[in-house]
């Protein structure tokens, strides 16, 4: 049953990649469709992500009152009928008021199956499962372009999306009673443990949580900020043609999906702390490449090498949850994680675009190296917290 329900979860992780890149790559012709600036998406993502924080910060009392797969199905339940309202919008007002159940559907997924992964599964497949989410995010533009070029149509690319959603929110429904059941790989001390809500005041008083979760914070800003101006870095800097630095820019992705796939492999002998750390360093060593001046390459070298550093370090996070700070606890710590994640992904890449224009762009990598130490320190207090070396 552990194995059937695990292969369910990746199924979920690649469903929850998949909506991630059909805005990006529908807006061309969907914001000249229904007649708004090009800028408007950035509204819609907003809304979205502010949707998602909401309910990243209210995952561990609905997990309490509902149990993981009931709040699981009806997550992907919202998120599916979001995205069929998406692919029946006719304006940009439909398109903000389905932005809402999108956001909170989205964030329940993500916060309780992190946690429910981290509880009862072996460090590598917190690692595969956030790989298959990049599986999912890689997908959904070839299902827009097929939408776009043989249907016609970008409202077709969200239908499909939503098709898929709505099969597997009905497959998890009819799957309660396994996740209830758990996996069996518990210990019957562990299965006896019962999380209680905890207030945020709780939540923040807890030794620890503070660093963990501003390491949460800066390693998403970095991501994202990383990937969202990587083309603009290399058109600007570098002078690549914009549809030539529109192809490198996958490189940060390749990095970040293949090096979740090795990454589990060696989360099977190495510690969630040192892969943070091996992390870290490889994030470094992209960054320093950035800096290089002598050609190109090292820049599109730095922004793979960045990725496969950024790979074990949001996986390893939530998975080293349970053990630093409790089983009991892993739900409300892993909900505010995804609150500051989201934080981070909506407020500093944006930011970093208002100091590039009124600077320059070379600024990037002087920028990541913000959040990259931020993220040195902050987890090493965390693992000070623990005694861990």
């Amino acid at each position: 049953m552990g194995s059937l329900l695990l292969a369910l979860i990746y199924v979920c992780f690649i469903s929850l990649g998949l909506p991630d890149s059909l805005l990006g790559s529908a807006w061309p012709v969907l914001h000249v469709e229904i007649n708004v600036p090009v800028s408007f998406a950035g509204i819609i993502s907003m809304i979205i992500f502010v949707g998602t924080i909401i309910s990243s910060l209210f995952s561990d009392k609905l997990l309490n009152k509902f149990g993981a797969g009931k709040v699981t199905a009806v997550s992907v339940a919202m998120t599916a009928v979001a995205l069929f309202g998406f692919s029946v919008s006719t304006n940009f007002f439909m398109l903000v008021l389905w932005a809402i159940p999108y956001g909170f559907g989205a964030g329940g997924v993500d916060a309780i199956l992190n946690n429910y992964v981290a509880l009862h599964f072996k460090a590598q497949h917190m690692s595969w499962l956030h790989c298959m989410w990049g599986v999912g995010a890689s997908i959904s533009p070839y299902i827009m372009s097929f939408s776009l070029t043989e249907l016609k149509s970008w409202n077709y690319g969200y239908l499909i999306v939503s098709l898929i959603q709505i099969v597997l929110s009905v497959v998890i429904f009819f799957s309660i009673p396994l996740w209830e059941k758990g996996t069996g790989s518990e210990t019957e001390a562990e299965s006896e443990i019962k999380a209680k809500s905890l207030s945020f005041k709780e939540i923040f008083a807890i030794k620890g949580a503070i660093p963990c979760f501003l390491t949460f914070f800066a390693y998403c800003s970095l991501e994202l900020t990383a990937s969202l101006w990587a083309s603009t870095y290399l058109t600007e800097k570098w002078n690549f043609t914009p549809e030539a630095a529109a192809g490198f820019a996958c490189m940060f992705y390749l990095g970040i999906t293949s090096g979740r796939f090795l990454n589990g492999f060696l989360a099977m002998k190495l510690s969630d702390h040192f892969l943070i750390r091996m992390g870290l360093g490889i994030i470094t060593l992209g960054i320093i490449f950035m800096l290089l001046p002598f050609h190109s390459v090292f820049a599109l070298a730095g922004f793979l090498v960045i990725g496969l550093g950024c790979a074990p370090i949001y996986p390893c996070i939530i998975h080293m949850t349970p053990n630093v700070f409790g089983r009991d606890k892993s739900q409300a710590m892993i909900g505010v994680q995804m609150a500051f994640a989201y934080t981070g992904f909506l407020i500093m890449p944006p930011l970093f675009g208002m100091i590039a224009e009124f600077t320059t762009i070379a600024l990037l990598p002087y920028y990541l190296i913000i959040f990259l130490t931020a993220m040195f320190i902050m987890h090493e207090l965390v693992v000070k917290r623990k005694d861990i070396q």
